[in-house]
């Protein structure tokens, strides 16, 4: 029987064999790991990797799938056209549950993860601290939906937003309730978050003593219970309720407001305007309800067939379902026409160009900001939202 031997047999004076065998095992050995690690490397570089940051689980969820929605279209179309620069693009997906800490953790990920932009957050309160790390890995981030306007005000370069600023809608919802309702006394309350207590804070300053303030305060994001505001509220007699702060909380409000009697009108932000809203309050509890949006995206002509598109995959049109597109069409574009994944590159280039999206032209100021955002005031008919007034 012959008997193989897994190494050599040893040479006469010594361990030759055991040396020899050892030493080709080494050199094997080496080689197959720069073969695994230059494989490594090479599917690394196979694709394009791009964050996609907002709350994707918890009562904001509705938001963060929307954005998901929107993004995930334009990738599609990408993907389908060859990808960018001869690459696919990846989508990595990070929830912060609308929580700004959890936002730092998730940017901090992202970046070790690789990717070379990021189409997020949705709330200001997130989209904040986590530019700071944004910014120090020098990678684009444009939010489609963070309207606080110390977003952009920190000399970041690399921060954009396809929305508009606070500033800007709080003063066109101030506008509406002194030139078309001509109200004396409304209540303010906000959520205290960065979002919602800077929108209310710039209603208030744009009513600019024209109208009595009878009540300004603020009740906590996650509270289900807001009777005790609304009672202190209800004493005061205002004729309008201003509300900073997103649909979970307004829907509540506007509910247990009508279960305490009181008939003051409702107004409220972008952060409201979603089919949710309606829902927790009451179809015909929500009737009436004033709210600051940009213009109805189903009559700009560009947003036809993203809307199809949208409707035919995923059913009803999120509010910023458009915006993570065109988020996400513009930072494609500008890889692109950059011809480099550079950061620095990307975001003078950013500052530059003029895009054509489903929403229309749009480019970007020294801030980031977009150089035209236009809001109108929408109202609940019916169960929907109707475009009502624009300025």
């Amino acid at each position: 029987m012959k008997i193989i031997l897994p190494f050599p047999p040893l040479e006469k004076g010594g361990k030759g064999g055991f040396e020899r065998y050892f030493k080709m095992k080494k050199v094997l050995f080496i080689s197959l790991c720069f073969c695994l690690i230059s494989f490594g490397c090479q599917k690394k570089e196979a694709v394009i990797k791009i964050g996609i940051a907002g709350p994707m689980t918890g009562d904001q969820a509705k938001m963060g799938s929307d954005f998901k929605n929107g993004v995930s279209i334009a990738v599609e179309e990408w993907n389908n056209r060859g990808g960018v620069l001869g690459k696919k693009i990846e989508i990595v997906i990070s929830d912060d549950q609308h929580d700004p800490k959890q936002a730092v953790s998730v940017a901090n990920k992202m970046v070790n993860d690789g990717v070379v932009g990021v189409i997020g957050h949705f709330n200001s309160s997130c989209s904040i601290p986590a530019s700071d790390v944004y910014n120090r890995a020098g990678i684009p981030m444009i939010s489609p939906g963070s309207h606080q306007s110390t977003t952009t005000e920190k000399g970041y370069k690399g921060v954009f937003r396809v929305c508009g600023r606070d500033d800007q809608q709080g003063k066109i919802a101030a506008d509406f309730v002194i030139t078309n309702l001509k109200f004396k006394q409304v209540a303010i309350i906000h959520d205290k978050t960065t979002y919602g207590q800077g929108l209310a804070d710039e209603f208030k300053k744009s009513i600019n003593g024209q109208i009595k303030v009878v009540y300004y305060g603020g009740i906590v994001q996650g509270d289900k219970d807001f009777k005790m505001v609304l009672t202190t509220i209800k004493g005061e007699k205002p004729e309008l309720i201003f509300f900073g702060g997103i649909y979970p909380e307004a829907g509540l409000l506007v509910k247990q407001a009508k279960e305490l009697g009181l008939t003051a009108k409702f107004m409220s932000g972008d952060g409201t305007i979603d089919p949710k809203f309606i829902e927790i309050a009451g179809s015909n509890t929500a009737e009436g309800a004033y709210l600051t949006f940009s213009p109805d995206p189903k009559n700009i002509p560009s947003a036809k067939e993203f809307i199809e598109k949208y409707q035919l995959k995923y059913g009803e049109l999120g509010p910023y379902s458009i915006y993570a597109y065109d988020a996400m069409n513009i930072l494609l574009t500008t890889i692109k026409d950059a011809n480099t994944t550079d950061g620095k590159t990307v975001i003078d280039k950013l500052h530059t160009m003029e895009f054509t999206g489903a929403l229309g032209k749009i480019s970007f100021d020294a801030k980031g900001d977009v150089t035209e955002s236009p809001y109108v005031v929408w109202i609940t008919k019916g169960g929907k939202f109707v475009e009502y007034w624009r300025p």
